[in-house]
């Protein structure tokens, strides 16, 4: 849990007028050029191209500067110079030419891969993971010392892990050493070697009680190459988790970084230190969080894994589903959700033993995409399942501290069962922004909408958007820069708003009336009144721009977020897909029998005309 330390106290933003910004991902690097309109920045062009990192280039800067130039072609603008960014941005005979500054980021090879270590479970190992995901990395493990491992078992698990960075925390400040001596032992018996690079030491980042600090040393100094700094978890009831966050990405740059193969030269270009894509996702998740005082939930759903990061009252909080994706992982899916639940969602009905085979055929052809619309309806069956489990994942960690109640001993914590609750509250959720290619490129929008509506169940009103073409990463290095234009071009080229869902909460008898409503638009346009009933979605056009106040008068039972039965008032914001009424009732129930189940989802998907012939 990180209380928003990294969009703090900044300097004011420098003059720059045109940036181009790059994310090195692990199979295309893809640059964009973002300049400034008028008054505001936005991003003008983007060019992609293979990412270079592996044989036979071994060298990322090729693909950057392929990249690169496909930007100058379609721009017109001369960035390079041979090998070398010309800079400041000018004019030169009437051309332009040069750039003001160059950011990128990166999760070519890999990303940041790190392995974290500390004494009790849903204490220091559970703050520590919360600080290495927030951080951008990938957490291989999770070792704690009652984690009900042999110590000749972790000491294996160690040695063959080969992650990039280890981080270990453990014991508050003055409170007993033995337990976090006694990890930093296995981790010195295990002697781990990191995964780039055979002739250098491993990074070490210890984060824990400052009694053990020279202990630690003696024993994790010759063995690795140890950083010391503040306890993530000074006491019980605090967390600080922005110190060891800052010596990961330190050390990301100096150790990682500086041995994948071209980011030397790369880092030398960079007018900002280079940082791990999803780091970059989750800096600027935070600043249009604190710029317009949201909750929000973000979710990149990829092939092989499900991001989800939430921002709630400044609190930021990042998981990693490294078991949930649409392609590689998609009989991952198929194995936590069950059958039943990824049917639940398909509106025909469909023999259970050609469905799963239909998953695992796109295990083993995991870049096909759907051709036919039965195809598609299965895809987008399994990423609800996999939206889903992914919230419930990140629920589970993104809590308040947990055993802060009690005074207690080492022997007491381990006995200590969990207290924290999920800071996630979606009566609170002000916006969701949905990223990964089944959401952005939803062969229509109102798909990526009902999506997300049907995985995540939000309550009362909720905004909805997906990111375009997947900028995040860029903007977020960007904000470190400058905020305004990494801000402007997120709210005006990256989002593509979908509208506004109003879904109030409780249970009825289908067609018994949950509320009604009064909708006033701006502008002159005549408002609309109506009864939504219980299994009604209803979608009313509301545009990009436009805004309408929303008056609804629920029954006794219904609860809007007011009180069960206490009407509520709310301006809402329009979207490519418009304002969704959701009817269906919280928590979300299909119907039990098949046929039933089918004939609902068929009305609910005619009524926002999801498929259309």
């Amino acid at each position: 849990m990180d209380s928003s330390p990294d969009v703090g106290q900044k300097p004011p933003d420098p003059p720059l007028s045109v940036i181009i910004a790059t994310d090195c991902g692990s199979t295309t690097t893809k640059a964009i050029l973002i300049e400034k309109v008028g008054q505001e920045y936005r991003q003008t062009h983007r060019g992609e191209a293979p990412t270079t990192v592996e044989a036979p280039f071994e060298d990322v800067t090729r693909g950057v500067l392929n990249a690169f130039a496909e930007v100058e072609e379609l721009s017109g603008r001369k960035i390079l110079e041979g090998e070398r960014i010309i800079t400041p941005a000018r004019e030169e005979d009437g051309k332009k030419v040069g750039v003001d500054i160059y950011v990128s980021t990166s999760s070519a090879g890999g990303g940041l891969q790190m392995m974290v270590a500390g004494v009790v479970q849903n204490i220091s190992v559970e703050s520590a993971q919360r600080c290495a995901l927030g951080a951008g990395a990938i957490v291989m493990d999770v070792l704690a010392a009652n984690d009900g491992r042999l110590p000749h078992e972790k000491i294996e698990r160690i040695r063959t892990l080969r992650p990039d960075m280890i981080l270990l925390s453990g014991g508050t400040d003055g409170g007993t050493v033995t337990h976090v001596i006694e990890m930093a032992e296995y981790i010195a018996a295990a002697e781990p070697r990191p995964r780039l690079g055979m002739s250098y030491r491993l990074p070490l980042i210890y984060a824990g009680n400052k009694d053990a600090r020279d202990r630690v040393q003696e024993v994790l100094g010759e063995k690795t190459a140890l950083v010391v700094t503040e306890n993530l978890r000074p006491v019980p009831e605090r967390e600080n988790l922005a110190p060891a966050r800052t010596k990961i990405h330190d050390l990301f740059l100096e150790h990682v970084m500086a041995q994948a193969p071209g980011y030397k030269k790369l880092i030398g270009w960079a007018g900002a230190p280079i940082m791990p894509t999803p780091a970059a996702v989750g800096l600027i998740m935070q600043a249009i969080a604190k710029r317009d005082g949201l909750n929000l939930i973000g979710v990149d759903i990829g092939g092989a894994t499900t991001d989800v990061f939430s921002v709630f009252d400044g609190l930021f909080n990042r998981t990693v589903s490294a078991n949930l994706g649409l392609s590689y992982s998609v009989s991952n899916v198929l194995a936590e959700a069950g059958l039943a639940n990824i049917m639940r969602w398909v509106p025909f009905t469909i023999e259970e033993q050609v469905l799963r085979n239909r998953i695992k055929n796109k295990m083993i052809r995991p870049t096909t995409i759907p051709q036919t619309l039965d195809e598609l309806q299965i895809e987008q069956a399994i990423a609800r399942e996999a939206l889903r489990l992914a919230l419930i994942h990140h629920k589970s960690l993104a809590t308040g501290l947990k055993g802060v109640q009690q005074e207690r001993t080492i022997s007491d914590i381990f006995e200590q069962q969990a207290t924290g609750r999920t800071l996630i509250d979606m009566l609170k959720l002000d916006l969701i922004v949905g990223s990964g290619g089944i959401l952005s490129h939803a062969p229509r929008r109102v798909q990526a909408m009902l999506m997300m509506v049907d995985a995540y169940e939000p309550l009362g009103f909720t905004v909805m958007s997906v990111d375009s073409i997947f900028m995040m990463p860029h903007l977020g290095v960007l904000s470190t820069v400058s905020e305004r234009a990494a801000t402007d071009v997120f709210e005006r080229d990256c989002m593509v708003y979908l509208g506004t869902c109003v879904a109030p909460i409780g249970q009825g008898k289908e067609g018994d009336r949950c509320a009604d409503y009064t909708i006033t638009f701006q502008g002159g346009r005549p408002s609309e009144t109506g009864t939504l009933t219980f299994g009604d979605l209803k979608l009313i056009t509301l545009g990009l721009e436009e805004r309408a106040t929303v008056e609804l008068k629920p029954a006794k039972q219904v609860d809007l977020g007011q009180g069960k039965g206490q009407p509520a008032t709310r301006e809402v914001r329009g979207g490519v897909v418009g304002l969704l009424l959701d009817g269906r009732g919280r928590p979300l129930q299909l119907p039990a029998d098949p046929q039933a189940r089918v004939r609902a989802l068929t009305r609910w998907h005619e009524a926002v005309n999801l498929y259309p012939a």
